[in-house]
């Protein structure tokens, strides 16, 4: 894969969320381990040179926190990103639709939403030559933090399936203080 034409997608799934009685799901905030975790996951792509130049973030509460987190770490280096109406409770094949209209400027893509969704996109978009481990831990379980991600030489509009090599999945935790 010539990385002239490389694209990456970064899949998050949101850090861990609270449960919080008489509150609508869409408004449910961070717990504190979400609020310790979150910025894990900026400083892990910092890490690995994988700074997104867009971010798609779910409209919902705890999206939007843990966006608010990675960005944070990312620093001079975070882009603005733009919250998606469309990623909240979105199937896998919704979440597609959302990135095919990505425009191709766009080299290194995050998209922070929600399970079962994040993480049936990444065994959708998989391709035979995939990371096994990577693959095997995506598939196996997708915790709260987790990141996957894959690397395509395709327009974002022609995405469909089995079409992104999976690289990297990571689950960023934090130690207990």
């Amino acid at each position: 894969m010539s990385a002239h034409h490389k694209k990456r997608l970064v899949l998050m799934r949101h850090a861990k969320a609270d449960w919080p009685g008489g509150v609508a799901d869409h408004e449910r905030p961070l717990e504190e381990r979400g609020h310790r975790e979150a910025p894990l996951a900026g400083k892990w792509l910092l890490k690995h040179n994988i700074v997104p130049d867009f971010i798609l973030c779910s409209s919902a509460l705890r999206t939007r926190q843990t966006c608010t987190w990675v960005c944070s770490e990312l620093g001079e280096k975070a882009p603005t990103p733009k919250l998606e109406d469309g990623l909240y409770a979105a199937s896998a094949l919704r979440m597609l639709a959302v990135i095919n209209h990505v425009p191709d400027t766009v080299t290194t893509l995050m998209v922070i939403s929600h399970m079962p969704g994040v993480q049936d996109l990444a065994m959708h978009l998989a391709s035979r030559d995939s990371n096994h481990d990577a693959y095997m831990d995506a598939a196996a379980r997708f915790p709260t933090s987790g990141l996957t991600v894959l690397e395509t030489e395709k327009p974002w509009a022609e995405l469909d399936g089995q079409d992104a090599r999976l690289t990297h999945f990571k689950v960023p935790r934090a130690h207990k203080p």
